[in-house]
């Protein structure tokens, strides 16, 4: 594997359920594909990656079918508008350089009422190693990586509020430590950008909070020699799904 991924396709796959013959739910999925998979790396990525798409088509048979034929059933009682809802999930490649590959993944839900729910997760490669390079390794050892995180967003937050740029829930600071989660990040051209769950930190209207720490302040993109892979099954989690 090189220093960076040359070719990419996107890999689809779409689904519709029906209750009585009516449409209730669609689906579509678009995940990255390596073109050729022809070496260890690329193939493990893509395997990684059709995993992923196949977890969110059966979240959305097991959950969201469910959910929307029940919806379907009252609409018909009440002879209110039949639902439609609608899962998506998609992807977008921040960095590609230097033998390390980001992006992020995200899915969207819309049920018809209220906003869609976005989920947001990010994932970075090292394309020599065949695996995802876990966050604490893009700061120098023993560095308060986490905390320096913490602070810069704090101080973003503050920032944006005073320039009435961001809206945030109240307790945004006890939210802010309690729902960080290491694995929501991804690299950029400007620096490394790391982000909170919707809903965790803010009302629907900010959508997924992204904050951004450059390069200069502190972030390494080197990689030391032997350093330890991540387990694959503490990416995919306990039964080999995406959480």
């Amino acid at each position: 594997m090189g220093e960076r991924l040359t070719e990419l396709r996107p890999f689809t796959a779409e689904r519709e359920w029906e209750v009585e013959g009516v449409p209730v739910l669609s689906a579509r999925a678009q995940v990255p594909e390596p073109v050729p998979a022809a070496d260890r790396t690329s193939r493990r990525i893509k395997r990684f990656y059709q995993l992923q798409c196949r977890s969110f088509l059966r979240y959305c048979e097991r959950c969201l079918y469910p959910q929307a034929a029940a919806e379907y059933r009252a609409a018909l009682e009440a002879s209110r508008p039949l639902p439609a809802f609608r899962a998506e999930l998609g992807y977008q490649v921040t960095y590609n350089q230097g033998g390390l590959w980001s992006l992020y993944t995200q899915t969207r839900e819309s049920t018809g009422s209220g906003p869609a729910l976005v989920t947001r997760r990010g994932d970075t490669w090292d394309l020599a190693a065949g695996y995802p390079v876990p966050l604490k390794d893009f700061f120098p050892a023993g560095t308060g990586w986490k905390k320096r995180l913490l602070a810069r967003a704090a101080e973003e937050m503050e920032r944006r509020e005073r320039a009435g740029a961001g809206r945030w829930k109240q307790d945004w600071r006890q939210e802010l430590r309690r729902r960080f989660n290491s694995q929501n990040f991804y690299l950029t051209e400007e620096g490394l950008a790391y982000f909170w769950p919707m809903y965790a930190i803010a009302p629907a209207s900010e959508g997924i909070p992204v904050f951004l720490l450059p390069y200069d302040a502190g972030v390494t993109l080197e990689r030391e020699a032997g350093c330890p892979p991540v387990h694959m099954g503490d990416v995919l989690g306990k039964r080999g799904e995406l959480p």
